[in-house]
């Protein structure tokens, strides 16, 4: 279910969107905080500039509500962790011949599916962080043309949903 969830708001969103070639102001667009690079692009992908509209969000969400934001990074730290050590511990217990094979599998699936959970529950928190700032990025009119803000705010969207599926589930699908 979360890999169909994935690929409806994510990769099909990225793939219609993610290509399409968009035009932003310059001096409105500033590169993501962190970013050092000194030549930005007015000329990119949407998939790009929602990559960085997505980083500016978070480094807003991270300055307005710190609690917030701490929490769904904990959540992903969740998601990074407990199914890699799921598995350690389920292999050590099988090569201990301490739990069967077939429990030691439904250990791994529950922890990948447990830090799913965790994942999409802390979701909307991100959501709304960039569609806040999405709104802020439409007033100052950093794309001049309004489809392409369409465009960028979609794929920051879309990027946010990759990135709430834990790392082993989207190693699973490259």
């Amino acid at each position: 279910m979360a890999l169909a969830v994935r690929w409806w708001f994510a990769v099909r969103v990225l793939v219609a969107d993610g290509s399409r070639h968009c035009r932003c102001d310059l001096g409105r667009w500033f590169p993501p905080v962190g970013d050092t690079t000194v030549v930005h692009r007015a000329e990119n992908a949407a998939g790009n500039f929602g990559r960085d509209l997505r980083l500016k969000a978070l480094a807003e969400w991270k300055q307005n509500e710190p609690k917030a934001f701490v929490s769904r990074e904990k959540s992903r730290r969740f998601g990074m962790a407990v199914p890699p050590l799921s598995a350690i511990v389920a292999i050590l217990g099988v090569l201990a011949a301490r739990i069967p094979f077939i429990v030691a599998i439904a250990i791994v699936l529950g922890s990948i599916l447990l830090a799913t959970v965790f994942d999409i529950l802390t979701l909307p928190l991100e959501l709304n962080a960039i569609m806040r700032y999405a709104t802020k990025v439409r007033g100052e009119k950093c794309f001049p043309d309004r489809d392409d803000a369409d465009a960028v705010i979609r794929c920051a969207l879309a990027h946010a949903w990759e990135q709430a599926m834990p790392p082993v589930l989207r190693y699973f699908l490259k």
